[in-house]
């Protein structure tokens, strides 16, 4: 007995020993589960939310665009669009199953709304691998009929919403294309930062767009948001969206207004139909550039959202250049139009005076060069204003060799030739002045007493732009003050806060004396008004214009290729207008380009000033031959 007994005391403490060891460990799991469900319930919490957050950039606002009188030339509108919120489409199994349902709702989609379907499995295959959270965007752009059918079918498709999204628009189509530019998708992204200035992370992007060319480009750092918007979404742990957590709304980039006035944008652009060339206008007042025309042009809202590859292509190919600004980027002979500067110089270092003549016949040696004259026969004695009034080659010659090329050339860097304007757009060219220097480098050759006749009719390997020979024509209007022109008028921040841009002048222009810029301008004033004057096909019958003309021959000897150009300004009095026209392959300034301005300002005070259009020109003859041009290129 006494044995069982021991046996039985083993097992009773075996027993008790196994019983602690059980609630030991019960006591360790319940302990565990306690600090697991809560103790640290709140630190798993975190972890599961900061793993199923996705943050989403949400680009920001674009700035709008205005003309001078508050006409709206940029403008952001709402483009509908049809969406596809996946979590609610998709299927249990394979990815498959649920592309193939995407698909089977697409394809009804597109019978209801009577559009063809854009997007294919892979497009959808694709999304759900890279951006499962987001929607997906099946149709962009829908119109009004489009919607009104989704919208009456809308309760047959769950998991699809009508969204909308900004585009880009520009409302007068071409007008001032090469000026205003247009927008594509950013390379960049400008990150909004957080309290500590650290940039924020995001999961995804949504699309941002930036400036590619013209304004939009140049003040894209105005245009564009500062401060992008967020959205935090949570997503199951198949990376389907679960539920929003979160929003703050994008910020809104500043609006501008320029000094451009469209109405006289679009009568630049409408005397250069069916040409290629340029037009600016300037108020010589303050330096504001009222138009930039370059013809031909495009359509920027092609760009908008993203241009297709076969309108690219066509710009591409296009052997008119469409997307070239000539009035910025083009560099060309200035012709007869330089004739002003060669004066100005003459004059200026008083070696010539207002009343100085000299005899034409029609040609001028020098050594056993001749150099023609426009009018073979001649002009006989003429004085400088009457030189300008028929644009005397010959009066020109002895006029600059009188004072010298050094004097021509310095005149001519004083009045912003061979440099650029430093007008807000991109792709601006300086021009060329050329000298002994820059012969000798180009040409191995030094300068001669040819060349400076050459130059100072325009012709030679003289370059400018029209924008340079505009802002040149404003300050013979004004008298004397070359401005930089001022294509930005003010600034209109998020918050309201107007930025005003003040008109600034040249600080090295040139320093013209009273007498000889009059007798510049008495020159101009005869060239347009009387019936004998190159420029006489830009007179008009209420106003007074001011003008002078301009043929450069290019290209092969002989070929008859010419740009035609005019400069004018009016009212003769109290200058409000000075312009720049060229046409590329013209017949002459005073055949091709002199009309074009006589329409133009015809249309600018009509327009603007509410001046009555003029009837028939008081000369109007019929267009000369090639050979019989007022004036031919030297």
């Amino acid at each position: 007995m006494s044995r069982e007994r021991d046996v039985i005391k083993v097992q009773v403490w075996r027993l008790v020993l196994l019983w602690v060891v059980m609630l030991g460990l019960f006591g360790v799991m319940v302990s565990r589960l306690w600090s697991l469900q809560i103790a640290q319930t709140m630190e798993f919490q975190r972890r599961l939310s900061k793993q199923s957050l996705r943050s989403v950039r949400l680009p920001g606002i674009r700035g709008r665009i205005y003309d001078r009188t508050g006409a709206p030339l940029v403008e952001n509108r709402p483009s509908y669009c049809l969406s596809l919120y996946l979590e609610e489409l998709r299927r249990p199994g394979s990815v498959q199953r649920t592309v193939e349902n995407i698909m089977d709702v697409l394809d009804r989609l597109a019978e209801v709304m009577d559009r063809p379907r854009q997007l294919q499995a892979s497009d959808v295959r694709v999304h759900l691998n890279r951006r499962t959270p987001l929607p997906l965007v099946a149709w962009r752009d829908l119109d009004e009929e489009a919607v009104a059918r989704f919208a009456e079918q809308s309760m047959a498709f769950p998991g699809v919403e009508l969204t909308v999204e900004p585009v880009r628009v520009y409302p007068h189509g071409a007008t001032a294309c090469h000026l205003l530019g247009y927008v594509g998708r950013a390379d960049d992204l400008a990150l909004p930062t957080n309290a500590d200035g650290v940039a924020e992370k995001f999961h995804y992007y949504l699309p941002d767009f930036a400036g590619k060319s013209g304004v939009e480009k140049r003040l894209d750092g105005l245009l564009r948001a500062n401060a992008g918007g967020k959205l935090e979404i949570q997503v199951d742990v198949t990376g389907f969206k679960f539920d929003e957590v979160s929003r703050r709304m994008p910020g809104k980039g500043s609006d501008v207004v320029l000094a451009l006035d469209k109405r006289i944008q679009q009568a630049a652009e409408k005397v250069l139909e069916g040409v290629r060339g340029a037009a600016v206008v300037v108020d010589p007042r303050n330096g504001d550039i009222l138009a930039l025309a370059s013809m031909p042009g495009f359509d920027p809202n092609d760009f908008s959202p993203s241009i297709p590859p076969s309108i690219w292509r066509r710009l591409m190919k296009d052997e008119a250049r469409p997307l070239f600004n000539r009035a910025t980027g083009g560099e060309y002979a200035p012709g007869s139009t330089f004739k002003l500067v060669t004066l100005l110089a003459a004059l200026d270092s008083g070696k010539v005076r207002a009343d100085t003549r000299y005899a034409c016949p029609g040609y001028f040696d020098l050594g056993a060069a001749r150099f023609r004259c426009w009018q073979h026969w001649g002009h006989g004695s003429l004085a400088m204003p009457a030189a300008i009034q028929y644009s005397c080659n010959v009066y020109l010659y002895h006029a600059a060799l009188a004072c010298g090329a050094n004097a021509v050339q310095a005149e001519a860097r004083a009045c912003g030739f061979g440099r650029k304007t430093g007008i807000s757009l991109d792709f601006e060219r300086a021009g060329l002045v050329p000298d002994d220097a820059w012969k000798r480098a180009a040409r191995n050759d030094k300068w001669r007493d040819g060349d400076t006749c050459n130059l100072s009719i325009g012709q030679g390997a003289l370059l400018v732009t029209p924008l340079q020979l505009a802002m040149f024509t404003a300050a013979v209007a004004n008298s004397g003050t070359l401005w930089q022109p001022r294509l930005i008028q003010r600034v209109v921040r998020e918050d309201g806060l107007h930025q005003e841009i003040a008109a600034a002048a040249v600080a090295d222009g040139p320093s013209w004396q009273a007498e000889h810029i009059r007798a510049v301008r008495e020159g101009m004033r005869l060239a347009v008004n009387t019936p004998g004057g190159s420029g006489k096909r830009a007179a008009l019958p209420h106003v007074v214009v001011a003008g002078k003309t301009g043929t450069a021959e290019y290209g092969i000897k002989g070929s008859g290729r010419k740009m035609t150009w005019m400069v004018a300004f009016a009212p003769f009095d109290e200058p409000r207008y000075a312009v720049a026209l060229l046409v590329e392959d013209g017949v002459s300034g005073g055949t091709t380009a002199a009309p074009r301005i006589r329409e133009l300002l015809a249309q600018i005070f009509h327009a603007v000033e509410d001046m009555p259009l003029p009837g028939v020109s008081p000369w109007q003859p019929p267009p000369l031959p090639a050979s019989a041009n007022e004036e031919e290129a030297a």
